[in-house]
Formats: C-alpha cells, sequence, structure tokens
C-alpha cells in the first residue's frame, strides 16, 4: 500500500505526541492537518542530516514529514526546523484556543501556522518577519488563516501589549523589555539564548531555551528548558554579552535560574546572566 502524503502527517504528528508526549490535542491535530510543503516552495527540497544536507529523492510532499529540517535558504544555513521543537513549545507557553500571540521570526509561516491551528479564529497571532521576501510568502501562505497579521520587523519594537504569548524564533543574547513589556500577567515567552560556537555558520547559534513567566509587573519566574541550535536574531543581539553568555552555558550555572530581575543592581552571587533583565538564581 502507498503511503499519502495525509498518511504521512498523520504519522508524523502520532510520533512527535508519543515521543515528545504532547497532551494537546490541538497541538497534534495543527501537526496532522496543516500541509509543510506549501510553506517550503518547491521540492526537491534539501533535507538537514548530521551528516550534511542532502536533497530529497524527489518532489514528493512525503518527504517533508519527518521531524527535521529543511532548507528554505542553504546559501544562509536557515532550515524550516523541527517540528517537535515547535510544538513542544507551544505546549510550554501554554497557548490554547483563543490565545493572543507574537510569533517573531515567521520566516515562511509554518510554525506560525500550527499556532494559528491552535489558537483558532477565536484568539490571534502577530507574526514577525525581517526577511522582506519571507513576509511576502508568509502573508500568501497564511490566508487561510485570517486571525494572523504578518508584519516586517525585526520584533523589538511596536508589539502589541497584553498577549498571552511571546515566541521569540530566534537566538538572541538576552531578554528585551519590549517583549517583557508585551506579556498580559500570567502571559509566557520563550526565547533562545545563543552564543557562537567553533565550527558552526556565522548565522547560526548554539544555546538554551529560556521560559520567563510574567506573574506581574514586577516580578517574573524564569527557567531552562532544553539545548538549541538555532539561526541568530538580527539587528537586537549584543554581542558584549556573548562571553558572560557562553559561561553560563558551559558553567551549567543556567540551571539554578529561577526568576528575572528588572530592576537595577549590582552583581551578586545570584546573578547567572547579569545585566538589563538579569537571569539569576
Amino acid at each position: 500500500m502507498t503511503m499519502t502524503t495525509a498518511d504521512a502527517r498523520y504519522f508524523l504528528a502520532e510520533e512527535i505526541r508519543v515521543v515528545h508526549n504532547i497532551e494537546s490535542a490541538r497541538v497534534v491535530d495543527a501537526l496532522a492537518t496543516v500541509p509543510r510543503e506549501r510553506f517550503l516552495g518547491p521540492g526537491p527540497w534539501q533535507m538537514f542530516s548530521m551528516s550534511g544536507p542532502r536533497p530529497t529523492d524527489d518532489a514528493d510532499p512525503r518527504h517533508v514529514y519527518h521531524d527535521t529540517g529543511y532548507a528554505l535558504d542553504p546559501a544562509r544555513s536557515l532550515y524550516n526546523g523541527q517540528p517537535s521543537m515547535i510544538a513542544t513549545w507551544i505546549v510550554e507557553l501554554g497557548i490554547r484556543e483563543g490565545s493572543r500571540v507574537i510569533h517573531i521570526g515567521c520566516a515562511t509561516g509554518y510554525f506560525t501556522a500550527l499556532i494559528a491551528h491552535v489558537v483558532g479564529p477565536t484568539g490571534q497571532v502577530h507574526a514577525i518577519e525581517i526577511d522582506r521576501g519571507f513576509v511576502e510568502r508568509a502573508r500568501v501562505n497564511l490566508a487561510e488563516w485570517p486571525w494572523v497579521s504578518v508584519h516586517h520587523g525585526n520584533g523589538t519594537a511596536d508589539l502589541p501589549h497584553g498577549v498571552d504569548a511571546v515566541l521569540v524564533h530566534a537566538g538572541a543574547t538576552h531578554v528585551l523589555d519590549a517583549w517583557l513589556d508585551a506579556l498580559a500577567d500570567g502571559g509566557r515567552l520563550i526565547v533562545p539564548l545563543t552564543s557562537s560556537m567553533p565550527g558552526m555558520a556565522v548565522t547560526l547559534g548554539k544555546g538554551m531555551t529560556a521560559l520567563i513567566t510574567r506573574e506581574h509587573a514586577t516580578a517574573y519566574h524564569a527557567r531552562f528548558l532544553s539545548m538549541v541550535a538555532i539561526y541568530s536574531l538580527q539587528d537586537a543581539r549584543d554581542e558584549t554579552l556573548v562571553v558572560a553568555l557562553g559561561r553560563m552555558l558551559m558553567t551549567g550555572s543556567f540551571a539554578k535560574v529561577r526568576r528575572l530581575r528588572r530592576d537595577a543592581h549590582e552583581p551578586a552571587d545570584t546573578c547567572c546572566l547579569h545585566g538589563t533583565n538579569c537571569l539569576s538564581a
């Protein structure tokens, strides 16, 4: 029996549900429903593998339903990443039907479409992308979800306030005020904090993903989720923080992080990444 594209999509969703313990039925349904091939451009596609990029056998859409990345721009090492990663992030952010979400770094829109499917027409998704070509592609690709708006920008200003979740889908060096200010009380932010690594493309970074929860305007809970390798945020990194960030990652002090401090204070033993919006034990 020949597997159809719909079968392949369903089996990927089931694999992610089981392996990553995804309990949200809406997230699993999004994975099983949203056509990933629409967001990748025409095939064959360049597929990420540990031995290096390799092309799919042909342009059959079944080939894009594996839990790995597919190139959007190989020259920039820019990939549409693992669906399991976004699935776990959606769960950790508490995104559900009716949620209001900011997605920074939407690229051509596949992961935004998964979020849009989860929040449904009673929710809102404010998607932001710095690459103008991707912005136009995302607007076309996401037309099916009219509760999504796509904007050109770097995600550091002019954000809506009072949202339930902010997902920064690129590597930063620190947590920006704009992201925290956008959150409603109880809202959550996910941001990868990354530094460059020897042997990696200059556009990429490796680090840890931070989850920040706004309890109220002056109290933020913080913890780290998992390792990540991801394309770096453009125009909003502070490379003077890379050494301190690398030290936090290498020493494992990120495991001590329990809160984010926005007040001005002197460096202390409890500061794991000191500076504006200090990550602290």
